[in-house]
């Protein structure tokens, strides 16, 4: 294979390259680092390169492979991690200027799990500032400049997780690393045209990760493939003595032919290359499911009990940044005080968005229970110009029904996948959503699904520091 095949290649093409001998992790990590280096700038990807601990952890592997000891599927295979995780041997600045020196003397438990199933560490990649807590506005809202989509770098990798989905998109790390409050998988990996997995609530421990919101905050995994997302999951799922919020829970077994709900009115206002390519996407998925149409999502206040938790909690998580005012230091101007927006949040109004949220839960449970998976566009739109402030984007596309706010708010599972391609280049995606617990069905339908389309096999043409493609 070339360099570029394999730097796109999935993790079980990785692994069976080094089963064989024909690339070695070192190898495979040298090719990683040299990649993050060239384009992880040129995409605004990257915060730091880690090659010393790379290599490191890459020999280790090769070591334990030639001595027949491999840890599982994640064996030698070379990964980044978004900027809010702990990891020794670099800073993890969380996105902000304030942060930029910020070190732990320990990683995080994701990353020691990882660590733990041979998995290589070779970056910590880019995310808007805060994780997008206090309310920025437009694409260039971190330290290291606005994330670029590789499909076209005129125009926003996603929040916030931008790095995490951008470094995947362009071949310069096998898997990554994000996190999701409100859509920080599910959106980068739709304006990236990869598959990004947000777990259930409490199935990833968050030890070591920075605190936006307690009670809403994910880590999942960001790869080429739903196939790839699993892997991971598996090897980082789990509980753990330092966070009494993760669990260990059963993945559970497929069923044979799945129900699938199509989420009512989700295409209104959307763009038309979201519409159609939607479309076609459920045709596909007649082709091994039981489609029903128009599943009504439940009329609840999803978006503003998000809005207030997240201003609430994020205030309390970000107090010593505001009390000292050191968030003027931020790069958004909207950050510069949206702390204070959240600061201002009556205690009243969050201690009832959590109760109405347990109503909710209940509403969603009684609308969907009978569904393996509910399906929707992820986005209404293609990805923001960089340049655009969010709001003057796309005015004549607002979106209709969206699951985001409502999957985050009562904290179950959804994976993203690519599925087609709109105006300027830019992909579109869809999401499936399913029951608390319930990421092996959802992984089941997206595997067939990509067994039946290849827009997750294709990846796009570079562009250097110059300006030449590559």
């Amino acid at each position: 294979m070339m360099n570029e095949d394999v730097a796109f290649a999935g993790i079980a093409a990785l692994a069976r390259l080094q089963t064989n001998k024909k690339i070695s992790s070192l190898e495979l990590t040298d090719l990683y680092l040299s990649r993050l280096a060239e384009f992880g700038p040129v995409y605004g990807a990257l915060v730091t390169l880690m090659p010393e601990r790379a290599r490191s952890e890459a020999k280790r592997a090769d070591r334990e492979r030639a001595a027949g000891r491999v840890r599982g599927p994640l064996h030698g295979i070379p990964y980044g991690v978004k900027d809010l995780l702990a990891a020794v041997g670099a800073p993890t600045t969380w996105g902000a200027a304030p942060y930029r020196r910020q070190r732990f003397a320990y990683d995080a438990t994701v990353v020691r799990k990882l660590q733990a199933a041979g998995a290589v560490l070779t970056a910590k990649l880019a995310m808007v500032e805060l994780a997008g807590g206090f309310g920025y506005g437009q694409a260039d809202a971190s330290f290291t400049g606005p994330g670029r989509t590789p499909w076209n770098r005129a125009f926003w990798s996603g929040g916030s997780s931008s790095g995490s989905a951008a470094a995947v998109a362009a071949g310069l790390v096998a898997f990554a690393i994000g996190s999701e409050t409100s859509g920080s998988i599910l959106f980068p990996a739709t304006s990236c045209g990869i598959t990004g997995l947000r777990p259930t609530y409490g199935r990833v421990s968050r030890h070591g990760a920075m605190a936006l919101c307690w009670t809403l905050d994910k880590l999942g995994p960001m790869a080429r493939s739903a196939a790839d997302t699993e892997t991971v999951l598996r090897a980082i799922a789990g509980a753990d003595e330092n966070d009494p919020t993760a669990v260990d829970r059963p993945f559970g077994t497929p069923g044979r032919r799945p129900r699938i709900g199509v989420l009512a009115k989700a295409t209104s206002k959307t763009m038309p290359a979201v519409k159609t390519n939607f479309e076609a996407s459920l045709n596909v998925l007649r082709e091994f499911a039981d489609v029903v149409e128009d599943v009504a999502l439940p009329r609840l206040p999803y978006g503003a009990a998000v809005e207030t938790i997240v201003r609430a909690e994020g205030a309390a998580a970000f107090r010593d940044l505001i009390e000292s005012g050191r968030s003027r230091e931020l790069r958004a101007v909207d950050d510069r005080t949206g702390g204070y927006v959240g600061y201002t949040t009556l205690a009243v109004d969050y201690i009832d968005a959590l109760r109405q949220r347990r109503f909710m839960i209940e509403a969603f449970r009684r609308a969907f229970g009978g569904f393996d998976a509910i399906v929707a566009p992820t986005l209404h739109t293609l990805a923001y110009p960089v340049d655009v402030p969010f709001e003057r984007a796309y005015p004549k596309y607002r979106g209709g029904v969206s699951l985001i706010a409502p999957g985050n708010l009562v904290g179950v599972p959804a994976v993203g996948l690519p599925n087609g391609f709109g105006d300027n280049g830019l992909p579109t995606g869809l999401s499936l959503l399913g029951g608390a617990f319930g990421e092996a069905k959802l992984t089941a339908i997206a595997r067939r699904y990509q067994a039946r389309t290849a827009h997750h096999r294709k990846h796009p043409m570079l562009v250097t520091a110059s300006g030449a493609e590559k």
